[in-house]
């Protein structure tokens, strides 16, 4: 890509998409085209096919998607599988019909199969069951996988998949019930704070183990790779390290400043026991993470304060 490339990103107010678009205008990038939501209806085909039409992007980050934690994905499982679906399905459509030079399709960790050796391997795709809880918005990132190789085997399109742990940072989704493990810790502890309160309760036993990479990471590995990799084959981005859900809670207490005490509802699901990205192949192209969790979730709690007060 050239800094005077026309690039779209799909996603840009989210996380992921504004963590691309602050690397992207840090690197000279100055042909960003970018929608928000209510100026361009990622699930409408006729929208995308008229915008893709008008505005012919030379490269895309697809990092555009209906995101959310376990209850989120459990309770709106045919609009996370339904929106999922028709949003990839557009954008890579329209890439291959107006020409687009080289496009990303961001999917997640969920993808891999439950119960699936650690850590996961970009081959264990489609090697065994999904974790139930989120098997709808799996099932959409899978399909968007397979998108990109069907493109790319049948119409010779530069497509690549990458595959980013959980992620966190600034941008995040802090909602009540709706959020990620890693910022729903964080306002938890935060009104706990504010309240007074004698304890803070997690959901599950604390047992499983998680990744986390901060976005701004991704964010540079996706522009990394954009290039340098050309491979047919999806490639995970994280950190190759990871820590259980007590020791994150326990990391997320004392950064926010909580005095009380931890306790775990073991009535609630854990979902997936692990989840360790194997990064051997990300590492093999010449990238690595540098943000320590520990700073990572300052920043994370920074901005938290600065949108939630």
């Amino acid at each position: 890509m050239l800094t005077n490339s026309k690039v779209y990103i799909a996603g840009h107010r989210g996380m992921v998409g504004g963590a691309i678009l602050r690397k992207l205008n840090e690197l000279g990038f100055n042909n960003i085209v970018l929608k928000t939501s209510s100026e361009l209806d990622l699930r409408n085909q006729e929208n995308v096919d008229d915008f893709f039409s008008k505005e012919r992007p030379e490269y895309v980050f697809l990092a555009a998607a209906k995101v959310g934690g376990i209850l989120a994905n459990n309770t709106y499982r045919a609009e996370f599988l339904f929106d999922n679906l028709m949003i990839e399905a557009n954008i890579i459509h329209s890439a291959y019909k107006y020409g687009v030079k080289k496009l990303m399709f961001l999917g997640s960790s969920c993808i891999y199969p439950k119960l699936a050796p650690q850590p996961l391997q970009e081959e264990y795709l489609l090697t065994g069951p999904l974790e139930q809880t989120n098997e709808p918005y799996a099932i959409a990132k899978i399909t968007g996988i397979k998108l990109c190789e069907a493109y790319r085997d049948q119409y010779g399109c530069n497509f690549i998949s990458v595959m980013p742990t959980n992620l966190y940072g600034i941008g995040d989704n802090y909602h009540a019930s709706n959020s990620h493990v890693l910022p729903a810790l964080i306002r938890r502890f935060h009104e706990a704070k504010v309240n007074n309160d004698s304890s803070v309760t997690v959901w599950g036993t604390g047992k499983p183990k998680r990744e986390f990479l901060y976005a701004d990471d991704l964010a540079e590995a996706c522009v990394y790779l954009m290039e340098k990799y050309n491979e047919r084959e999806l490639i995970n981005i994280g950190t190759g390290e990871d820590l259980s859900i007590k020791e994150l809670a326990e990391t997320v207490k004392k950064i926010v400043g909580f005095g009380g005490e931890l306790l775990f509802d073991e009535s609630k699901p854990d979902g997936t026991p692990r989840k360790l990205m194997d990064v051997s192949k990300l590492a093999s192209f010449g990238w690595k993470y540098h943000t320590p969790l520990e700073e990572g979730i300052k920043s994370a709690y920074q901005d938290f304060l600065k949108t939630n007060n």
